[in-house]
């Protein structure tokens, strides 16, 4: 098991209990870590719903890890051809959806304007019918503190950002300005709970391990992977338990080996781009792409 990480506990809640699938899908776009990834290349990946893996397994050997068993199996029975299933996190995002009419966002509006291509028609849709007075009280009061400690580990609550509902209605505007809803299944997703099925690539087979990721990386050969697309597993991670991942990848990694990150933090200074506005999943503060050696 992995000391300092939440994901220890086997479910997003503050409590111990048995293994369940935390996530039925990634709001993850995956095009980034397509874009730094090159074919052909051994990717590094953490399993969470298998999307990424799958997007990536095309053209490239992915070994996908989580040490959480139900979620690991359930990313496998999707790299087969299962069925798409609700995970903790969506089953919490369907009790908040279940108050959007409330503020305005009945599903006919929601559906106007996910069909919508053009950003400027986006931006004025969103200011006239959907950033109301009443959105942005029913946003502050479910991401307060108390109403996230009902269904989130403490950890995982004290990763994200100050006021975060502020941050994450800009995050949204940024989306909306620079992505186009009709093309975007990730907001989709987020916003309506709906989404294109994912197709299973034609490609190599996942390489599927219910292991730790850091004792995982502790153990391969020098040079094992070129690619790393790491979720945002530093979120929440005690600064040992991210010291000792770090090292391991830096271990596993070939020369010229790439790293995909993110966070819901605000980006640090870094002489890397944050690559979080090209990430169609409005939620990130942070995503790095960078080389391994490049790590702190």
């Amino acid at each position: 098991m992995a000391t300092g990480s939440p994901w220890t506990l086997g479910q997003l809640g503050p409590r111990h209990g048995p293994w369940k699938v935390n996530f039925g899908r990634m709001y993850e776009d995956a095009a980034i870590e397509e874009a730094a990834f090159r074919p052909g290349s051994r990717i590094f990946c953490i399993a969470s719903a298998g999307c990424t893996a799958l997007a990536l397994a095309g053209t490239r050997d992915v070994t996908a890890v989580d040490l959480n068993p139900a979620q690991l199996a359930y990313a496998r029975t999707r790299a087969a051809g299962g069925p798409y299933q609700d995970g903790q996190a969506e089953k919490r995002m369907a009790l908040g959806r279940h108050l959007l009419p409330l503020v305005g966002w009945t599903q006919p509006r929601l559906e106007e304007f996910m069909a919508l291509r053009a950003t400027s028609d986006q931006l004025a849709y969103w200011s006239e019918h959907l950033d109301t007075r009443r959105f942005r009280a029913a946003l502050a009061m479910l991401l307060s503190g108390p109403v996230l400690r009902f269904g989130y580990q403490t950890p995982l609550i004290r990763a994200l950002p100050p006021a975060f509902d502020r941050v994450l209605r800009a995050r949204m505007e940024r989306c909306w300005r620079t992505h186009s809803n009709g093309s975007n299944p990730y907001a989709r997703a987020l916003l309506t709970g709906h989404a294109p099925a994912a197709t299973r690539p034609t490609g190599r087979p996942i390489r599927f391990l219910c292991v730790e990721a850091a004792g995982f990386l502790e153990r391969c050969p020098a040079g094992a992977f070129d690619g790393f697309a790491l979720s945002n597993i530093h979120d929440g991670a005690s600064a040992e338990f991210a010291a000792r991942l770090d090292r391991a990848v830096r271990r596993a990694a070939a020369p010229d080996a790439i790293i995909v990150r993110r966070s819901f933090r605000e980006p640090m200074p870094s002489p890397w781009p944050n690559r979080a506005p090209d990430d169609r999943a409005f939620i990130w503060g942070t995503v790095e792409v960078r080389p391994v050696e490049g790590q702190p």
